[in-house]
């Protein structure tokens, strides 16, 4: 058993890695930038957590979910691995201890929004921190080739100019053949290399119904089935309004979007994570 075997095991209880994980973990052990496909689902956490506990210093993850972002530090806590993570809304004060604890704390992993890596405060810590990985989640976000293009994402480049030892790993779910090409030259890859694990996703079913009325389909669908669901709509209105429309048909459901306040995203989160809420309304920010 290798020292990335025996993390997973210690920490996630799993006897062995998933499809593709070994490799991408071993390429990025060997100092390798990396590009890593994966599906929503696949394990690309893995990929990224393993290697970072397996050297000393800090994983540096940049990620543009705060949802994702809180329960990924959350998941880590958990296994009594130290976490944090900076988003917005928190202050000054709150921003300069998380990142005082990873310079001089034994922090493992540190959670950012890419808007945050173009602060004078950051670039400055980042200076005097030991980091042995920097992982970019949602990497296509990077690309202009990209549906979901971001231009914070192209500070990425000045933070690899300050760390340039230090190894890249990009993930992403959606990538096609320019923006593969696209990440590894915005992401300053010193050679090409590209990781790809099959999209096929057995366990998960894809229908598409084309009705006439959509709010009363949901909820047939929702009254003939049990357990959670998530239901995406386009707008933060869209939101509000599905969420009622359940409600009011005794369907325990709540709306979340990226214009809520962090107390009430967080609150939101948790109640659905518990199942104290069945159904959350959002748009693409709760990912």
């Amino acid at each position: 058993m290798d020292k990335y075997q025996k993390i997973l095991t210690k920490y996630w209880g799993y006897p062995n890695f998933r499809p593709l994980q070994d490799d991408i973990i071993k390429s990025i052990g060997q100092g390798k930038d990396t590009l890593a496909l994966m599906p929503t689902g696949g394990g690309k956490s893995i990929t990224f957590q393993v290697p970072a506990l397996a050297e000393d210093g800090l994983c540096i993850v940049v990620t543009p979910l705060i949802a994702l972002m809180k329960d990924q530090v959350e998941n880590l806590k958990q296994r009594d691995i130290k976490a944090v993570a900076i988003f917005s809304g928190m202050t000054k004060k709150e921003i300069d201890i998380a990142l005082e604890n990873c310079i001089y704390g034994d922090t493992k992993f540190l959670y950012l929004s890419p808007e945050r890596l173009g602060s004078e405060l950051f670039k400055t810590r980042l200076q005097n921190m030991n980091v042995n990985l920097l992982a970019i989640d949602e990497a296509h976000c990077i690309s202009q080739w990209g549906y979901d293009f971001r231009p914070s994402y192209l500070k990425v480049a000045e933070i690899r100019a300050l760390i340039p030892n230090t190894p890249v790993l990009a993930v992403t779910a959606t990538a096609t053949p320019d923006v593969v090409e696209d990440i590894q030259e915005k992401l300053c890859f010193k050679e090409k290399n590209v990781l790809k694990k099959s999209f096929e996703r057995k366990n998960l079913i894809y229908i598409v119904r084309k009705v006439e009325d959509k709010q009363k389909y949901l909820l047939k669908i929702l009254n003939s089935i049990n357990g959670t669901g998530i239901v995406y709509v386009r707008s933060r209105k869209k939101t509000r309004d599905i969420s009622t429309l359940l409600i009011k048909n005794k369907i325990s459901a709540d709306y979340y979007h990226a214009g809520l306040n962090n107390e009430s995203r967080e609150r939101k989160q948790q109640a659905w994570k518990s199942g104290k809420t069945r159904v959350i309304v959002s748009t693409n920010a709760f990912g």
